[in-house]
């Protein structure tokens, strides 16, 4: 998938459709001059359903289309027969997407499962037909209910990555040339900083034919937490991710304290992501040589409060012990 088909935010309006109105309607026939009110029930408006659907990866089905509106009820008619319901309208969106209400940005509900079916709109409902209102005091009621009016609402959709396994780590870490080592994806790779700036997602071919999803979320960078740059976009992916591999670089000044800022941020973004399981990989270890490992070694394992491990995704250095870490972390 290009970048630009990756669409992971868009506003909508959605519109249910109008209840029917109720009939008014006296029956007749050849002998029966006198035959009682028959109206029938107006038919319920069209609902506007958002369903979840497994194969999705994207809203791109949304970023040209922005109106949806579902058909009006049928009108009741004679001999208590009911108005024909209005056709519900389907949105079909990946799992891990947010439903809000634009103007109150409050969060309506969440799509997390397969089929899952949640009514952004209701229709309205069908009045009631004049022969409901026949009464011993009145026998030919000549009045009938209208329906209820649709309702209609502006919408935003948010996806949230959902991945076992997500990227996190500073602009240039790496992160895009590691994915696309190990899985099929071809993420833009460029030797400067926010070259990705939609998730990529892959999938890690392991042992057994077993596999598991692997993000790539757009670099982090100090203060995201607080919207600097593009941060509340990038980090809501994360949460989604089941375990989160650091990726940071062997020429940074400091491993240790650029650690502790990309856990701050997520920390001060949504303390539960510190929850997720985490490994530390210390990316572009190619340009070390044994005994510069061996002393990084030492100053890891005194001041990085986490587990990790050296790679190169040039070298293709330690990318099996990776995923075998990785799957363990996701299975234990």
């Amino acid at each position: 998938m290009t970048e630009g088909n990756f669409v992971d935010y868009v506003k909508m309006y959605v519109a249910s459709g109008n209840g029917g109105k109720g009939s008014v309607h006296l029956h007749r026939e050849k002998y029966i001059t006198k035959g009682g009110p028959d109206g029938g029930d107006g038919g319920r408006g069209g609902h506007v359903i958002i369903r979840g659907n497994k194969n999705l990866w994207t809203l791109l089905n949304y970023k040209f289309q922005r109106h949806f509106k579902a058909e009006h009820g049928g009108h009741g008619s004679k001999n208590r027969s009911s108005g024909a319901q209005g056709e519900d309208v389907y949105m079909d969106v990946p799992l891990g997407t947010v439903v809000r209400d634009t103007e109150s940005n409050e969060i309506l509900f969440e799509i997390t499962e397969d089929q899952q079916e949640k009514i952004v709109v209701e229709g309205g409902m069908g009045g009631r037909g004049n022969w409901h209102f026949k009464s011993p005091t009145n026998q030919t009621p000549r009045y009938a209910q209208p329906g209820i009016p649709g309702q209609e609402r502006q919408i935003t959709l948010e996806l949230k990555v959902l991945a076992d396994v997500g990227l996190v780590g500073f602009p240039n870490a790496g992160k895009s040339t590691l994915l696309s080592v190990l899985t099929s994806a071809k993420p833009k790779i460029a030797d400067y900083e926010f070259t990705t700036l939609k998730p990529n997602l892959g999938i890690v071919q392991y042992r057994d034919f077993k596999s598991f999803v692997m993000a790539d979320i757009p670099g982090i960078i100090e203060g995201a937490a607080e919207g600097k740059g593009l941060g509340h976009y990038f980090l809501r992916h994360i949460e989604r991710n089941a375990t989160l591999l650091f990726l940071i670089p062997a020429d940074s000044n400091d491993i240790s304290k650029e650690y502790e800022i990309l856990l701050d941020e997520l920390r001060r973004y949504n303390k539960e992501l510190l929850d997720k399981d985490r490994l530390v990989a210390i990316s572009k270890s190619d340009m070390l040589d044994d005994e510069l490992m061996a002393e990084m070694r030492t100053e890891l394992d005194r001041d990085l409060n986490a587990p990790y491990m050296f790679i190169s995704s040039v070298a293709q250095l330690g990318l099996q012990e990776l995923k075998d870490k990785l799957w363990i972390l996701l299975n234990d």
